[in-house]
């Protein structure tokens, strides 16, 4: 070779080298970009909450603070109103403080003076409650607009609400109203002398549209256990709580006209500090109880054992209690946040996550606070400034014990690890655990490996050392096709196909498992009594699997035919119902026997082609060497030539677990999707990139689910790295232990 040869041959190799590095690192810059764009998306869900001040309005003269009743924000942080006790609305501009406009309450009742009480129930409605006893419900409009020179306008009004109000009513101290779908309204009374009193307001319609009216009221005669000190009522006007001033919780069914019940009375706390505030969280189910000690907790009704289908009231979550006691709480209009406050501070947490969101401390105290109707603004009543908060709460419902612990939500009867990202109410609360999730995948790639590995490396053990080369050179291109396979075709014809035909016959598929390896068993002790230079083992030497395939086909026609008899004889001629009346176990059509098959089928060609070339790369002489000692075709195989290919045939295992942890449409279309924890065969699941697949289309754009999906997705990725990592480390210590053959 010339010398010029030699140097451009020497210049190429550089060449292909550099390239060969850049190459390297692209791929481990691009991995590593991938996981971090991924983690970026996923990261603001540990963000912390935030409260800024947006401004700070001095009262006008004109208006005392002390005559204050409720106070509200528009979303912007621009406008606020005042409502004091002559039943006038006050508008104010945020940015200077100066008075808009003053609105009288519309429809005052007939010898109303002033107002006592006010209290919000949603949609920027308010029930005042009059000195004569009187109830009657405004709605209040307040919106900003901003011109093309940036200046701000106000518009605002106040409407009455003509279908809620009552007439004056003597010795009322506190007054809770509530629409009961549409057919009236029902009124509960506190009444002077710590007596409660329901009333109905009902209207029922006749085919021809007629309208009747009645009334029903009722006291609630039995003896309370304290002082009333704090009263709440749900939106629907189903329930009635009230604390009372040794720390009791009691709680009233009073949906029926004319009748009130009282369902339970507990202790809410063991040193019996007074309730002083009750609210119901978003949804009604849970309440709120703040009590004089700054505790703060979340009760809803759970089924105790023993109780048949009664539910009690349960302590589920203790939030962080405040410095001193709690003088009112306000529930968020959006989600399960309660923010609760006295003189001195302001607490925000979320009930869910119980998740520690917000402390603030306002400088010139706390008499009053409210939130917006989509509660990221909070308004607060000093002494004599109201100060306006823009709060900033991303993803409040997320945090460590809410993804990977087990959280008690509401209307479940323990805590759970569930996922259920959404319902058709507003009020849901977000199930976003990741626990089944990973469980699901981890099952999925068990059940698939456990049916995919035997097979793929005896075929390939076979295909390399028994089989004949000329029958290998059409066997391993088929198999190696079937890898180029769509994985959804996979999915697709399990889903539809495989599936209803193991739903026919489960029995058959587990006498399958038991009669064809003794078929086989039998076949192979008989053939081996066959003369070793019989004219029939010359002729399938090297093709016995085709021999093979009769047996095969019989074995399952067998095990067909006995799993009638043995479904009518064993299991009472319905094998699905016996396992559920039985072993309580549920059958369902896509389950994880189908995973098994259809993953396991996608996994078999590559750990059959990965694990085939390595076997064939031991060295010719070691098996001839063996051979030569007086080993077996089979001895030789099993400890001398798979030893040697450990380490490829290790590879060839983690690279087809790679496969199957990461499948996506398989699992997708062959199961359920149904995120529950169970290692039955019978069961689906759901895994984390099916879950991707399902839920990212509908995930609204930096929503928790959004956020929460892609941190699945860097889960699935360290996962994965961390498997390949270890298989990596296995390998290199396989090859320095059997390196010597």
């Amino acid at each position: 070779m010339t010398k010029n040869s030699i140097d451009k041959s020497r210049r190429n190799d550089r060449i292909a080298e550099f390239l060969i590095r850049v190459g390297g690192v692209m791929v481990i810059f691009s991995v590593v970009w991938i996981l971090v764009m991924i983690s970026r998306v996923a990261l603001p869900l540990f963000y912390p909450a935030s409260a800024k001040v947006a401004s700070t309005v001095k009262i006008p003269a004109a208006i005392s603070a002390d005559r204050i009743l409720t106070l509200g924000s528009e979303e912007n942080q621009q406008a606020l109103f005042l409502l004091d006790d002559s039943g006038t609305f006050h508008f104010l501009k945020a940015a200077d403080g100066s008075l808009s406009s003053s609105i009288k309450t519309p429809s005052v009742p007939v010898g109303a003076v002033r107002a006592v009480a006010a209290e919000y129930v949603g949609k920027s409605a308010y029930n005042l409650l009059w000195d004569n006893g009187a109830v009657s419900s405004v709605t209040v409009a307040l919106a900003t607009n901003k011109d093309a020179d940036g200046k701000i306008s106000l518009t605002h009004d106040v409407v009455a609400q003509d279908d809620i109000s009552f007439a004056a009513t003597a010795g009322i101290v506190q007054s809770f109203v509530r629409s009961i779908e549409g057919k009236g309204v029902v009124r509960i009374d506190r009444l002077s002398g710590d007596r409660l009193r329901v009333s109905h307001q009902l209207v029922e319609k006749d085919l021809l549209g007629n309208e009747k009216r009645s009334n029903t009221s009722a006291d609630i005669s039995e003896p309370l256990p304290g002082r009333l000190t704090a009263l709440a009522v749900d939106s629907k006007g189903h329930y009635l709580y009230a604390g009372t001033e040794n720390g009791m919780l009691l709680r009233w069914d009073i949906s029926e006209p004319g009748q009130v019940r009282l369902l339970e009375s507990v202790e809410t706390s063991d040193q019996h500090k007074a309730v002083t505030s009750l609210a119901l969280v978003l949804g009604d189910v849970s309440v709120a109880v703040g009590d004089a000690g700054g505790s703060l907790t979340t009760w809803f009704p759970v089924k105790v054992a023993g109780s048949g289908e009664d539910r009690r009231l349960t302590r589920i979550h203790t939030l962080r209690p405040n410095q001193k006691g709690i003088t009112a709480i306000i529930p968020s209009p959006r989600d399960k946040t309660i923010v609760s406050f006295n003189a001195s501070e302001i607490h925000a947490d979320h009930m869910t996550s119980e998740r520690d969101l917000l402390t603030i401390t306002p400088a010139a105290g706390t008499v009053r606070a409210a939130l917006s109707p989509k509660g990221n603004t909070l308004v607060a009543l000093g002494s004599s400034t109201v100060t306006v908060w823009k709060l900033d709460i991303p993803h409040p419902e997320i945090s460590l014990s809410t993804l990977f612990g087990k959280v008690w939500y509401e209307g479940y009867d323990r805590p759970e690890y569930a996922w259920q990202s959404s319902a058709a109410n507003d009020d849901f609360e977000p199930k976003m655990s990741l626990v089944p999730l990973v469980f699901g995948t981890i099952k999925a790639t068990f059940f698939a490996m456990l049916f995919a590995v035997p097979l793929a490396l005896l075929a390939a053990l076979y295909t390399s050392q028994f089989m004949s080369p000329k029958l290998k050179g059409r066997v391993k291109p088929v198999v190696e096709i079937m890898a180029a396979i769509p994985s959804v075709v996979i999915g697709f014809l399990a889903g539809l196909w495989l599936a209803p035909l193991i739903d026919k016959s489960v029995l058959t598929i587990f006498l399958s498992i038991i009669i064809v390896p003794l078929m086989l068993l039998l076949t192979i002790f008989f053939w081996k009594r066959i003369k070793t230079a019989s004219m029939l083992q010359k002729m399938t030497r090297g093709h016995e699997f085709i021999a093979m395939i009769p047996v095969v086909i019989l074995g399952i026609y067998a095990a067909f035919l006995l799993s009638g008899l043995a479904e009518l004889n064993l299991f009472s001629g319905d094998f699905k119902q016996w396992l559920y009346s039985s072993l309580g176990v549920r059958y369902d059509q896509r389950n994880s026997i189908i995973i098994a098959i259809a993953l396991g089928f996608a996994v078999i060609p590559i750990i059959f082609t990965i694990a085939e070339d390595a076997i064939s790369n031991v060295p010719r002489n070691l098996t001839a060497a063996s051979l030569a000692l007086g080993a077996s075709r089979w001895q030789t195989a099993w400890r001398v030539v798979l030893p040697s290919a450990l380490p490829g045939v290790f590879s060839a295992v983690m690279i087809g677990f790679g496969r199957a942890i990461g499948e996506t449409m398989i699992v997708l279309m062959a199961t359920g999707n149904t995120p529950i924890m169970s290692w039955s065969l019978f069961n689906g699941l759901r895994s984390l990139s099916a879950n991707i697949a399902v839920e990212i289309p509908e995930a609204p754009l930096n929503s928790s689910l959004y956020r929460v999906l892609f941190l699945s997705a860097v889960l699935l990725f360290l996962f994965t790295f961390l498997i390949n990592t270890v298989a990596e480390a296995l390998r290199q210590r396989f090859r320095k232990k059997y390196g010597r053959y």
